[in-house]
């Protein structure tokens, strides 16, 4: 949903605000082998050998099939997922006993913002801690960060609320793109934090908390208006902004970009309203870009690992 402290000046850095969801998700098969192998038609592929690779004990091997994946650099935390996936395979098959926050140090995930690490573990609404700046040193996204995940301060079930979620047919920005948005843009005004920081712990906590999603709504709307989401979503085309605001206006409580988009969702209570909305938005990409509407809920319960 958004970073909250992208200006540093009390010592700390990132923090995390962030929503688990039920679907799209990366879905994996895998068996001890005596050589790695990955198989199935994904662009994740490479992530997923990475990752296996780091948890591996020496000598051994396991063969992963990618039953179904997410696509890459649309805002949803793909990487992270695909990464802990193959590792979480690696760690059950052999029985390491590694905690998911010690498979992401190994893999090198969660450095910029925890929600992707504490959505696999828990699933649910997450607000992170953020980093010591002392300690990582700039202002940075995971993809460039060698920071642990950070420690989480709020966990909570996210209501049963609807989510449409939109995906446009381009890609956020990363790599080096992403790494210079950072440069060039934090840190962020210290006012815009302080506001960010005040809506988040007096509204938008206690609105998960009370089940309210006029407020929580509200807080997403003016999320999109301030600190380093605001330049997030400056940054993006047109119509994925115009997506933002059809949301709004078409019915949702609010709506927003996810990480550095271009997927954009809004929180509807009720299914004929998300239906309505699913079925406006699709018709803004159909004549625009392309891309697709989905309707999903929140995971409140994390990964899941079963033994076949």
């Amino acid at each position: 949903m958004t970073l909250v402290d992208m200006n540093a000046s009390l010592g700390r850095i990132d923090g995390g605000v962030g929503i688990s969801l039920d679907s799209p998700n990366v879905v994996i098969s895998a068996e001890k082998s005596s050589e790695l192998l990955i198989s199935g038609e994904s662009v994740l592929r490479e992530r997923m050998e990475l990752a296996a690779k780091a948890i591996l004990p020496k000598g051994e091997g396991i063969s992963i099939n990618i039953e179904e994946d997410m696509f890459p650099h649309i805002g949803l935390g793909s990487g992270t997922q695909a990464a802990l996936s193959a590792a979480a395979a690696v760690n059950e098959l052999y029985g390491l006993g590694m905690s998911v926050r010690e498979l992401a140090i190994k893999v090198g995930r969660g450095g910029t913002s925890g929600i992707g690490v504490a959505s696999f573990e828990t699933g649910g609404f997450i607000i992170d801690a953020g980093h010591k700046f002392s300690l990582k040193g700039s202002f940075s996204p995971s993809s460039v960060s060698k920071s642990d995940p950070a420690p989480i301060l709020f966990r909570e079930d996210f209501p049963d609320w609807n989510i449409v979620l939109a995906i446009p047919d381009t890609q956020g920005a990363h790599d080096k793109q992403e790494v210079d948005m950072f440069q060039q843009y934090c840190p962020v005004p210290l006012t815009d934090v302080r506001e960010l920081s005040h809506l988040i712990l007096m509204n938008m906590m206690p609105a998960i908390l009370e089940k309210n999603i006029q407020a929580f709504g509200y807080s997403l709307n003016h999320i999109q208006k301030l600190g380093f989401k605001k330049c997030e979503v400056d940054l993006q085309l047109q119509v994925v902004k115009d997506v933002i605001t059809r949301m709004q206006d078409s019915g949702a409580a609010g709506a927003g970009m996810s990480s550095f988009g271009p997927a954009v969702y809004g929180i509807v209570e009720n299914r004929e309203d998300a239906t309505y909305i699913m079925e406006d938005v699709q018709e803004l990409l159909d004549n625009t870009i392309g891309g697709n509407v989905m309707l999903t809920k929140a995971n409140n319960t994390g990964a899941e690992i079963k033994e076949v």
